[in-house]
């Protein structure tokens, strides 16, 4: 009995890996246990799952008792530099374009008093050379900076690492091509890419800078995991949108409902205080800026669009127009959708691949059309007469020629006349938005012009999504409901006579009904339209609205970014598997594929052989137990084999295992670190000699002893479940295994961390020490009651026995382990 608790002892950590079919039973039972290469642009899955292998273990044993104050504190520190590096980018962003514009503006009316064409041509001149400079900043420079980058920041925090999205270079052409692309008057806005450009700032600082560009640092690069960069990726997600919108519980909302895939109470925390210093950097900037030193900025504001002033009240008769409010934003928001996921894809297969030339006229072409309509089209539109000052005293009408806000004067021939089409068309977005929620203006719009608005405008922001610049799609999606909603507001005050009825009401709710129908969220976007209009009592109606177009635009498509992201060939992970899943198992997903494995001590020529021959980033290592039998011990990423064939320092002349004592004298783990949004290295970067290719290396101490694994029979939702929920980037299918060695269930898990020996098999970030028998014997007899000499009443002799079979068994498979360098598989 004693010779076999001995065996079972040793046995017990390769027992724990069921056995893998061979290669050759056939296609049935053959197992592709590798990430297979999808449909994007050289998108690559990330390792969420921390490897615990031998090399990190004694990488966490060599960290001294204060690493874990600093990492903590590094976190917060970081948190901190996101929310005032991207605070500081949406005010340069939002300086820059606002001063252009005013420019631009400025000029043109100044030289519309003496010709109406020479003003077109330099609106037109102003206009062009802005645009221009954003396409060949994208084209030219940081091509990555394309788009909103929400589809691509989605589907990293999802997973899926698309190359060039996080680098230097993107942060800066998303800079500087949001400025010239806004600026230049195109129909897109500047939001999106502010939530790219927070993450860029995020990613930036947790790889520690640049080292390209020469701007690391070494004391900062600590973050050496996915999973840690993941977490600063979303805290730069929603200080973006917290600076777009001057919103910070919106940003944090923002990122908890749209972009994260997994979500901890931790990082509430640190998402919430970034927001919050995000908050502070622009509100300091704003109370600046009404100085007068900002130009043509004005003096700013923390509400962007304030109708604190607009309805008070409402009454159950408008209910109705408002629930059509809606279902028009979600019908408008599944066409909007479509329309651009058609067109996009068009240019993707037929345009965009003749080269950047093409792409750079193109958007200088719409260009040219958005400035011909926006110019063009206010001259044909009849002038309408001012309100009477004396009824309305606190408005201005009409504005002087040169400054933005409602009632502008454009080609009209008294000078107590403005035109309305040229008050919402020829301004900036944020100051038609402005004009379209003003309270207290009624019949400043036509019916004629908003719809002649709505229809081109609407046009023009299908033809300019997916082009070669940074867009956005916040703002024009804002400013196409509002426009609809302010028609049918006018047609309530119409129908019903109700003079307490507010045009502006319904042009916010149209707006957000607009955007829940198109980017399909809710409760966040709630939130963001009541912190950016300063009016708490239309919450119920904004939810009202959200809810409905939500509901109407899921019945025809997709939300916009899934629909994007899937344009793009990013595979994202939903937050439920498919129904079909619930009636297919795990060995159903990979019938077709095929093991391709290494065993533990392979040649280098073999490894290179398979690099070569197959793309999949992780690979099964094997080895024969004492019974012949193949057993898994292990997984090998791709990117781990590239690091050390490169390295060169772990080949040996012998194909018998190594030494793994000082693994971590040879590596450090950021060398095994893929830079985020880059391709990393390439098999065809090794260069060895054809005396390098007969080594051997012994892949033990950089496997993941303890990938996770399921058994062939298990649903495949339970494992959609399982690899989602956990992050993985590998799942090992496997036969139903032979024997039970344990069980854990809730309490096993609740321990109090102590020094007895079981509780350091539970800790996972450092490495077991090797106890003696000496040290490990006199804990022992009191567990069955007894002690030494007779002390402690009667003993189970029987269990006291066997104890001390598995006891001297453990200490055997330690030394083993210790000598044979055998890797250390997990506690059972």
């Amino acid at each position: 009995m004693l010779s076999s608790h001995l065996q079972n002892g040793i046995e017990t950590a390769k027992l724990v890996w069921s056995r893998l079919p061979s290669a050759e039973e056939g296609d049935e039972n053959q197992v592709e246990l590798t990430s297979r290469s999808n449909g994007g642009a050289g998108a690559e899955s990330l390792d969420y799952e921390v490897i615990e292998n031998y090399a990190y273990r004694e990488h966490q044993a060599q960290r001294g008792k204060l690493w874990v104050p600093y990492y903590v504190v590094l976190k917060w520190f970081f948190s901190l530099l996101i929310g005032l590096g991207t605070g500081l980018a949406a005010v340069f962003i939002n300086l820059a374009v606002e001063n252009f514009s005013g420019w631009k503006y400025a000029a043109t009316f100044s030289i519309i008093q003496h010709s109406y064409f020479a003003g077109f041509l330099v609106y037109i001149i102003f206009n062009l050379g802005l645009v221009f400079s954003s396409v060949l900043i994208v084209t030219k420079f940081a091509p990555a900076a394309a788009g909103s980058g929400i589809p691509e920041i989605k589907g990293y925090l999802n997973g899926v690492d698309t190359p060039g999205i996080l680098l230097f270079r993107t942060l800066i052409g998303k800079i500087f091509g949001s400025i010239g692309s806004v600026g230049g008057g195109l129909a897109l806005g500047k939001e999106g890419p502010l939530v790219h450009t927070g993450a860029c700032i995020a990613s930036l600082l947790g790889q520690g800078g640049s080292k390209r560009y020469h701007l690391s640092s070494k004391w900062v690069r600590i973050f050496e995991s996915d999973r840690d960069r993941r977490d600063l990726v979303t805290c730069g997600c929603a200080a973006g949108v917290a600076a777009a919108f001057r919103a910070p519980v919106g940003g944090v909302l923002f990122a908890l409902e749209e972009v994260t895939s997994w979500w901890r109470s931790q990082l509430m925390w640190r998402v919430f205080f970034t927001s919050a210093v995000v908050a502070v950097v622009v509100r300091t900037a704003m109370n600046w800026c009404k100085s007068g030193k900002c130009g043509h900025f004005g003096s700013g504001g923390f509400i962007i669009w304030d109708i604190s002033g607009g309805q008070e009240d409402y009454s159950f008769q408008e209910l109705l127009p408002m629930a059509i409010i809606g279902v028009i934003g979600g019908l408008l928001g599944a066409l909007f959708n479509q329309l651009t996921l058609y067109i996009t894809s068009w240019r993707r297969k037929y345009l965009h691949k003749k080269g950047s030339k093409v792409k750079i006229l193109e958007v200088c072409i719409i260009s040219l059309v958005t400035s011909i309509i926006s110019f063009g089209l206010p001259l044909l539109r009849r002038c309408s007469q001012c309100p009477d000052s004396e009824t309305n005293p606190g408005i201005e009408c009409p504005r002087p020629p040169g400054t933005d806000g409602n009632f502008v004067n454009f080609y009209c021939a008294k000078d107590r006349e403005y035109n309305d089409l040229a008050t919402i068309f020829f301004n900036t977005q944020d100051d038609a938005i402005r004009n379209l929620f003003s309270a207290k203006t009624f019949h400043e719009y036509s019916a004629q012009s908003l719809i002649i608005f709505l229809v081109m405008f609407y046009s023009l922001a299908v033809v300019t999504f997916g082009t070669a610049v940074p867009a956005g799609q916040f703002v024009p999606g804002i400013m196409i409901g509002s426009t609809y909603g302010r028609l049918v507001g006018m047609f309530v005050v119409k129908f019903y006579r109700r003079l307490n009825v507010d045009e502006g009401t319904y042009a916010l709710l149209g707006a957000a009904s607009f955007l829940g129908g198109s980017m399909r969220m809710t409760v966040s976007l709630c939130v963001i339209m009541v912190e950016i209009t300063n009016n708490l009592q239309l919450l119920p109606l904004i939810m009202l609205v959200l809810l409905i177009s939500k509901a109407v635009g899921d019945f025809f498509n997709k939300g916009l970014y899934e629909e994007q992201a899937q344009l793009r060939g990013i595979p994202l992970l939903e937050s439920r598997p498919k129904l079909y899943m619930r009636n297919m198992v795990a060995k159903e997903a990979c019938k077709n594929q095929k093991v391709v494995s290494f065993p533990r001590v392979v040649k280098v020529r073999d490894i290179i052989s398979v690099l070569r021959s197959n793309k999949h980033n992780g690979f099964p290592v094997v080895d024969q137990g004492h019974n012949g039998e193949t057993l898994v011990i292990g997984l090998i990423l791709r990117s781990h084999l590239l690091v050390l064939l490169q390295s060169k320092m772990d080949f040996q002349n012998n194909p018998f295992p190594c030494d793994m004592r000082g693994i971590s004298n040879r590596h450090n783990l950021s060398d095994f670190v893929k830079p985020i949004s880059s391709k990393g290295m390439s098999i065809d970067e090794i260069h060895l000699t054809d005396d390098e290719l007969e080594l051997y290396l012994d892949l033990a101490p950089y496997l993941n002893p303890s990938p996770y694994i399921v058994p062939e029979d298990m649903s495949l939702a339970k494992v959609y479940n399982i690899f989602r929920q956990l992050g993985l980037r590998h799942i090992f299918v496997v036969p139903r295994p032979s024997r039970v060695v344990g069980l854990i269930t809730r309490k096993d898990l609740l321990i109090e961390e102590s020094d007895n020996s079981a509780t350091m098999e539970l800790l996972s970030t450092s490495v077991r020490p090797v106890y003696t028998l000496g040290q490990l014997v006199p804990t022992w007899p009191w567990r069955f009651g007894c002690g030494w000499g007779g002390w402690g009443g009667p003993c189970d002799y029987a269990s006291m026995v066997l104890d001390l079979a598995d006891l001297y068994a453990d200490v055997y498979v330690r030394i083993v382990r210790q000598h044979t360098c055998e890797p250390r598989l997990p506690p059972i």
